[in-house]
């Protein structure tokens, strides 16, 4: 009833969609594939967005596979928070069949979490942590889904540092990327 009421409104006012999951059974499955299909049967491609979807990481390969193909087909975007090894999304699989990913920071000093900062920085650097990075490239991974998943996942143009492109960046000092992933320095001007 809840995604019939809020799949009513977008078809109603013309918005998309953007939605917190954060079942991790056959509950959390039940509730993407009823996002997924009403994402389709509104027409709202590219307009829907589900935060944490916490059911994924326990699909078997083969359902993983499946769903990454289906939410794909309808270009519905997600995020994650990488609150914990076992609750990030798989972002591997997701990016290999196109889905949009990115990396958010929820729960500001709230009531769901009192750890949460907004710096986009050190999410990255937790991403890396919990899902156990090691090598340089890994951690440029966790970079770009920190650094460009959001623009992402909003429609936004990347920010590559070429004429034209949006003014938003952080100047920092550091060596190379995996060291900031790794060092999270002062950021002098943002």
């Amino acid at each position: 009833e809840q995604l019939d009421l809020v799949f009513g409104l977008a078809d109603r006012y013309g918005v998309g969609v953007d939605i917190h999951l954060h079942d991790r059974d056959e509950k959390g499955v039940r509730v993407l594939r009823g996002i997924i299909e009403r994402t389709r049967a509104l027409s709202l491609r590219g307009k829907v967005t589900v935060s944490h979807v916490f059911c994924l990481p326990f699909l078997t390969r083969g359902e993983l596979e499946t769903m990454a193909r289906d939410l794909a087909e309808q270009d519905v975007a997600l995020t994650t928070v990488a609150p914990s090894g076992s609750l990030v999304l798989p972002l591997a699989t997701l990016r290999e069949h196109g889905v949009r990913v990115g990396l958010g920071s929820d729960g500001v000093r709230d009531a769901w979490s009192p750890f949460g900062n907004a710096d986009m920085l050190h999410r990255t650097h937790i991403l890396g942590w919990v899902t156990g990075v090691r090598l340089d490239d890994e951690l440029v991974g966790c970079h770009t889904l920190g650094t460009h998943g959001g623009a992402d996942v909003l429609g936004l143009d990347r920010v590559e540092f070429k004429p034209g492109d949006p003014a938003d960046f952080n100047l920092l000092r550091g060596e190379c990327v995996p060291q900031v992933v790794v060092d999270m320095p002062r950021r002098d001007m943002v």
